[in-house]
């Protein structure tokens, strides 16, 4: 089995995919001639309309190890890394980005330290960014502090693309719309251990940035995505039921203030002149349908794991071992789609 599969995205980066890969071969050369590690190197062209394509076609008529994967239009950035994750089969995958930012060389330390260790995912922290402070830095850094409090995942840069996977975890990791900053995030939820690291970083020279201030409201809204995901994607009535007791105690309040004031004084005040009336009548009616919405939500929570049989939790590994052992020591086991391994280290076949 191959050892190590990169994900690299390209977008109109027609003047960076000859240095990128360039570079990147030479590294991953030496780590095969050193280590004995097999590659591959994964290039999206997300719908690019310049020449990026015919530069990653030539490396691949070159080196067997590239292979590229063309999208009709551009999907963004998530829709590209997901798309290597499910063409990935090395045992590592890693991530970069096709702007010659990366510094390729990092990534025999993130290696080593996944190896090393069982970390699940090494995410890089560009310490030292050379990139604008105002347009990229100071929203970054907004951006991930931000992050981090509501996620509980805490890193200093979600923004990163230089990281590590070990390739099961990517299995069960399905991405949507903008999510591929908050992979991190996502493989926590699913119970993987992450470490970040510092890397090196480096200003662009090629090509144009695709990325501005306009993102961090995207953010923001996939943050909520996020948060709902990570904490209610299985109990929706949860959120929303406790948002709309919430907004039913303030229309209880409301109302109570003008049958209050009535009974104070039922001569100067008339309920149905008092706007707190109408206030009170209209958040009632919004506490039920949220409720009612944290009720569609459970149903439709059921509805999709029961029909497609999506489980709510998953196993990282089994802890088994087999009959004839001596003692009954626990030894760590592999994914359950794969083998059971018994105590002398035997596989006992597939569970």
């Amino acid at each position: 089995m191959l050892k190590i599969s990169v994900v690299i995205p390209f977008y109109n980066e027609e003047a960076n995919v000859a240095p990128v890969l360039s570079e990147l071969l030479t590294v991953l050369d030496d780590l095969r001639a050193r280590r004995g590690w097999d590659f591959e190197v994964l290039c999206v062209d997300d719908g690019s309309s310049d020449g990026t394509l015919a530069e990653i076609l030539a490396f691949v008529q070159r080196r067997p190890e590239v292979r590229a994967l063309q999208f009709g239009v551009n999907y963004g950035q998530t829709a590209a890394l997901s798309a290597g994750f499910h063409q990935a089969r090395g045992e590592w995958v890693v991530t970069m980005d096709g702007d010659g930012q990366n510094d390729p060389r990092d990534i025999p330390r993130l290696l080593d330290m996944m190896e090393q260790s069982d970390y699940d995912v090494i995410s890089g922290w560009r310490k030292d960014r050379k990139d604008p402070w105002l347009t990229r830095r100071l929203p970054s850094r907004v951006a991930n502090a931000l992050i981090s409090r509501i996620t509980g995942v805490r890193l200093r840069d979600y923004g990163c693309t230089l990281k590590a996977y070990r390739r099961e975890l990517l299995q069960d990791l399905h991405l949507y719309g903008e999510m591929h900053r908050f992979i991190p995030a996502l493989a926590r939820w699913l119970g993987a251990r992450i470490a970040e690291v510092p890397v090196g970083h480096r200003p662009r020279t090629r090509g144009a940035s695709k990325y501005g201030l306009s993102r961090v409201f995207r953010v923001l809204l996939d943050l909520l995505v996020v948060k709902f995901l990570l904490h209610y994607s299985t109990r929706p009535i949860h959120f929303f039921g406790i948002v709309g007791i919430g907004v039913a105690v303030l229309g209880f309040i409301a109302l109570t203030w003008v049958v209050g004031l009535k009974l104070w004084d039922p001569v100067t005040y008339r309920i149905n002149r008092n706007p707190l009336l109408y206030v009170g009548l209209t958040f009632e009616m919004i506490a039920c349908q949220l409720i009612l919405m944290g009720l569609l939500g459970e149903m439709l929570v059921r509805i999709y794991h029961e029909t497609q049989r999506k489980p709510i939790y998953r196993i990282k590994c089994v802890y088994a071992h087999d009959g004839a052992a001596v003692n009954d020591r626990l030894v760590r086991g592999v994914p359950v789609d794969s083998q059971t391994v018994g105590a002398d280290g035997s596989g006992s076949g597939p569970l």
